[in-house]
């Protein structure tokens, strides 16, 4: 996903070890990038290419006028069944591949805006409505949806415009007296009650609910940052030797308190797995729900109402500006190039753009300086990045004068924005990757470059002037760095997905990665096992908060993943190692280094016969002081694997609605785990977790509630009280006391829940929104 496919890699680690050992010395000893890049492409064959774009062929990415009527049909199956999400991104897709003016493209916008209506998606339904008939909707069947849209207005308060459209309509039948009896007869009936809706709502007000428009409150820094614009000013850069470029509070911070807003100066949405190939035509075409069918490919919004590009079927967005924005910023380039950039995964996808992108900061300039700065030896080496003094620059000898050198990536006066210039000066650890790594990514950049400079000789257009064929080693060198910055570099942007049953209004949330991205200003951020900050994401725009009270001069941390409440200190080593380059040395691994080999507490096992914690190697004893039971741990592990394949079962029971029989399996399983777990186990969470959904679903919320609250002591044990996951748990927790009418408990947790979650998300949040709506709805009640 990050990488090219499997096949491309497999190809050209194959290629590179076929190489005599001369040429592989000679691109493994190379000083630049530009030598690497330079020395790589020379060795990409026509052969390599030919078998480059057979992978890439396999992606269907293009028009096929034969995709939107089955997935117009498939749609069809979907809304008859009244899973109207289905069946719109099924139209969606049909669209997609439609071409524009085109009978499939107004048919499946039309047959969306139904789906839509059904959704009370109005507003995006009258959108639909109108792009079907912009598209050429047939009159036989325009009165359909020009009742629908009268239902819309009229539902929006749009009484006017209603009024008005019936008359239009009336007018048409008078005009045109082509309808059917029948068809005539009904229609009559349903204009005549339009219009006594429209009367009754005129009676009763002419102001539209406020609490139907949704309004977003933009949560701005609490004061400018002159030397960081989008931190806030109670954050400050220095620079250090060992630690590079990083962030300090120049006072303290409070929990909550917002740190960091950043736009992503690049981001490119994660495409998913990719598709089996399929051989015959009815099946050649992916019905799977994916992030790109639900979110706009360009600023990342949920929307289930698409725009396609008009010249691909891959790129869709959640309105007419998003397209043309991303269009003339880059997508007029990736276009043809779809299904090799799908094929040479998201980092040479994001290489590519935040090169293309750098082509609005002046295109010439960036040329410059990639000139210059590409063609210094020293380029590959973090001490070149490096200043000579620990503060905000350096200082270097000049012709005998003293001349101040700013921290990398800031501006003549010492400023460092959301810009190229930052993003330029990200490290790539040339050093560090393996020359096979190198290799694989150098051709990669070439061959996508040679595709580019092809697509740019061959366009006539003269408004779209070739940018890659004059200066192709060096856009190609700058991609180059761009894709092995990313190991360190690259953000994925998330989102909180809920999940769970509509019909028990009980919510499941899970963190899904949606795109990568790069923030020049996050990746100041260094690593904390133990981390003081949080972050989150609305669309592009990444938000730091502090978790924590940070004290004035602590160093403002990020965890790159390894945290120590999901994985043990070896195994954190050994990852950001791996992808990071640095061995940890934060408080908490320190701690977790010198003390006894005791494994956390949601690993924990117990003594069968005392109930004490097990301890010891590959041979546990029990800790209590009168019991000499012990058990090897392999076989306790074999215990634990086998409880979870059960607890998996149930789980696969409760989707298909067999929810008693999944409650006496995990009944059982939760018997078995008191025998040798600690009751803060995650399995034990896991199961009690499985048990509150079970009970939830048959509508017993006292029951589900008290499963959950024995699940939120695992979580409170393994990510601490004030943690996200506590937040999201409490969250659920809230939703059950409160679909139980337990007024005083589901208060005391909407107010446990809001305390977690305003530090991590702030007030805007969906997860805030909704429980402050219950607060609101509990206080409303009459007293019982």
């Amino acid at each position: 996903m990050d990488l090219p496919v499997d096949e491309w890699k497999s190809y050209i680690f194959q290629k590179w070890s076929l190489l005599p050992k001369s040429i592989q010395d000679t691109i493994s000893t190379a000083d630049t990038l530009k030598d690497i890049f330079l020395h790589s492409s020379s060795l990409l064959q026509p052969e390599d290419e030919t078998f480059l774009k057979s992978l890439a062929s396999g992606y269907l990415v293009g028009k096929d006028p034969n995709a939107p009527p089955f997935y117009r049909e498939e749609g069809n199956k979907k809304f008859q069944k009244k899973d109207y999400v289905g069946a719109t991104v099924l139209y969606s897709k049909g669209i997609s591949h439609a071409r524009p003016h085109t009978a499939d493209i107004s048919l499946c916008y039309a047959n969306r805006s139904a789906a839509l209506f059904y959704m009370d998606e109005y507003e995006m339904c009258l959108k639909d409505i109108t792009r079907a008939q912009m598209h050429g909707y047939p009159e036989s069947l325009q009165p359909k949806v020009t009742l629908r849209k009268v239902e819309c207005l009229v539902t929006l308060g749009r009484l006017q415009e209603a009024g008005q459209t019936i008359r239009d309509l009336e007018s048409n039948f008078a005009a045109k007296p082509t309808v059917a009896a029948a068809q005539f007869q009904i229609l009559q009936r349903n204009l005549c009650r339009l219009k006594m809706k429209v009367q009754e709502r005129e009676r009763l007000t002419a102001t539209f609910p406020t609490t139907l428009t949704k309004i977003f409150e933009d949560m701005d820094l609490r004061e400018v940052n002159e030397q960081i614009p989008c931190a806030s000013s109670s954050v400050s850069l220095c620079m250090d030797p060992l630690r590079g470029r990083y962030l300090i509070a120049t006072e303290d911070i409070l929990p909550g308190e917002l740190l960091l807003k950043e736009d992503a100066f690049v981001s490119v949405l994660n495409p998913g797995e990719r598709p089996p190939l399929h051989q015959g035509l009815a099946n050649k075409w992916d019905t799977r729900v994916t992030n790109g069918d639900l979110y706009c490919h360009r600023c990342l919004t949920h929307t289930l109402a698409m725009v396609p590009c008009d010249g691909c079927s891959y790129a869709k967005y959640c309105s007419h500006e998003c397209m043309q924005q991303a269009w003339g910023l880059y997508h007029n380039r990736e276009c043809p190039l779809g299904g090799l950039l799908l094929t040479l995964g998201i980092f040479c996808h994001v290489a590519l753009r935040a090169t293309l992108l750098a082509r609005f900061e002046g295109a010439s300039k960036v040329i410059r300086k990639l000139s210059s700065e590409i063609s210094n030896k020293d380029m590959c080496s973090p001490e070149s990045e490096t200043p000579l003094r620990s503060d905000l620059g350096g200082e270097s000898e000049e012709n005998g004068n003293i001349v101040q050198t700013p921290v990398p990536g800031c501006d003549v006066n010492g400023k460092y924005e959301n810009n190229y210039n930052a993003v330029f000066h990200l490290l790539p650890h040339t050093e560090h990757h393996s020359p096979e790594y190198k290799f694989l990514c150098a051709l990669s950049v070439s061959a996508l470059c040679r595709q580019l400079e092809a697509a740019d000789s061959s366009k006539p257009d003269a408004a779209a002037p070739p940018i890659l064929c004059s200066e192709l080693s060096t856009w190609g060198v700058a991609m180059l760095k761009h894709m092995l910055q990313l190991q360190c570099n690259a953000q994925a942007i998330t989102t909180i997905q809920q999940t769970g049953s509509e019909e028990n209004n009980v919510t499941n949330s899970r963190q899904v990665r949606l795109a990568t991205g790069i923030f020049p200003v996050v990746s100041l951020l260094n690593h904390s096992c133990s981390p003081n900050t949080s972050m989150s994401f609305v669309s592009t725009v990444a938000t730091v908060r502090a978790s924590e009270k940070i004290a004035k001069g602590q160093e403002i941390l990020h965890c790159y993943g390894p945290h120590h409440s999901r994985m043990a200190v070896a195994e954190r080593q050994q990852k950001l190692r791996a992808q990071y380059f640095f061995d940890c040395s934060c408080p908490v691994c320190q701690k977790e280094k010198h003390r006894a080999t005791v494994g956390p507490r949601w690993e924990a096992f117990c003594c069968g016969r005392c109930g004490a914690l097990l301890q010891g190697g590959d041979v546990l004893s029990c800790g209590g002081t009168s019991c000499m039971e012990s058990v090897s741990r392999d076989h306790l592990i074999s215990r634990v694997q086998d409880l979870q394949r059960q607890v998996g079962g149930a789980q696969k029971l409760l989707g298909n609605g067999q929810l008693e029989q999944a409650i006496q399996l995990l009944l059982g399983c939760r018997h078995d785990a008191e025998n040798f777990l600690s009751p803060e186990h995650s399995v034990v969470g896991e199961m009690e977790d499985a048990l509150a959904q079970a009970y939830a679903a048959l509508g017993d919320w006292q029951k589900s509630a008290a499963h959950l609250q024995k699940s939120l002591q695992v979580v409170e044990a393994q990510h601490g009280p004030s943690s996200v996951e506590m937040g999201h748990e409490l969250f659920k927790l809230a939703q059950l006391f409160f679909n139980g009418f337990a007024i005083p408990e589901a208060l005391n947790t909407i107010e446990r829940a809001e305390k977690v979650l305003l530090v991590h998300y702030g007030p805007c949040s969906d997860e805030i929104q909704e429980l402050q709506k219950m607060k609101s709805c509990l206080l409303d009640s009459p007293p019982i």
